[in-house]
């Protein structure tokens, strides 16, 4: 009962603590949610750590409490941060309504959950048809990405390709992969991003017309704030 009351305690302040993460200028969205998750998460385990490894007194967890959502903190905002400046440098903003990737108009998608931010390129401003080569403003918008990214080291980017069904699917795994491989070289800033070709594998809508085709065909980055956060981006 006592731990309880103390981690309950860490808890609460770490949401207080939260709030001083908030920096103006960031652009689009400013829910943060994955600062506030992070800093409850990082304020549980930091009491038990506290407590376990101090004077089992209620000082010792809510000082470690404190620390984990610092921690915690940090690494949600840091997240959140990229999201905004990433959106920013090309020229949209954070856009979570996940009808966003159906709208043929939108050639760049970012959005983001509490695990990762994504980032979605549309492919008939990727890439000529059949070519894994990429066009020269697409060169320029992923350059920013990768520019963007040198001031997050510690950023785990995941790079996956997708294309319509319009030949077999083995040709559209390695069109993909190639893909995929061209984006994550760019992006290879701070070590090589893991890079996935899903061929026509979860696709957005049906591929039963050249509208919808073109929707499936996209190049999507993903960034983790470490690596065990990795899902598998073709299911």
């Amino acid at each position: 009962m006592k731990l309880t009351k103390t981690i309950l305690t860490a808890t609460v302040a770490a949401f207080m603590l939260g709030g001083c993460y908030y920096q103006p200028g960031l652009v689009q969205d400013e829910s943060y949610n994955r600062t506030k998750t992070g800093a409850a998460t990082g304020a549980l385990a930091g009491s038990m750590i506290g407590y376990n490894t101090g004077s089992h007194d209620a000082k010792s967890a809510i000082i470690g409490g404190l620390i984990g959502a610092a921690l915690g903190g940090a690494i949600g905002y840091n997240m959140d941060q990229q999201a905004n400046e990433i959106a920013q440098a090309l020229g949209t903003g954070v856009n979570n309504d996940p009808l966003a990737a159906l709208n043929p108009n939108n050639d760049i998608v970012v959005s983001k959950t509490n695990s990762y931010v994504k980032i979605m390129f549309r492919d008939r401003m990727m890439f000529a048809t059949g070519s894994s080569k990429l066009q020269a403003n697409a060169r320029t918008k992923v350059q920013k990405v990768g520019q963007l990214l040198a001031n997050y080291p510690q950023t785990v980017v995941g790079v996956a390709g997708f294309t319509d069904n319009v030949g077999s699917y083995d040709y559209n795994l390695g069109l993909s992969q190639k893909r995929a491989g061209t984006v994550a070289n760019l992006l290879a800033v701070n070590g090589k991003p893991f890079t996935k070709g899903c061929s026509y594998n979860k696709a957005i809508v049906p591929n039963d017309s050249a509208k919808n085709r073109a929707l499936n065909r996209r190049v999507e980055v993903y960034l983790y704030a470490d690596s065990n956060r990795m899902t598998d981006p073709c299911r």
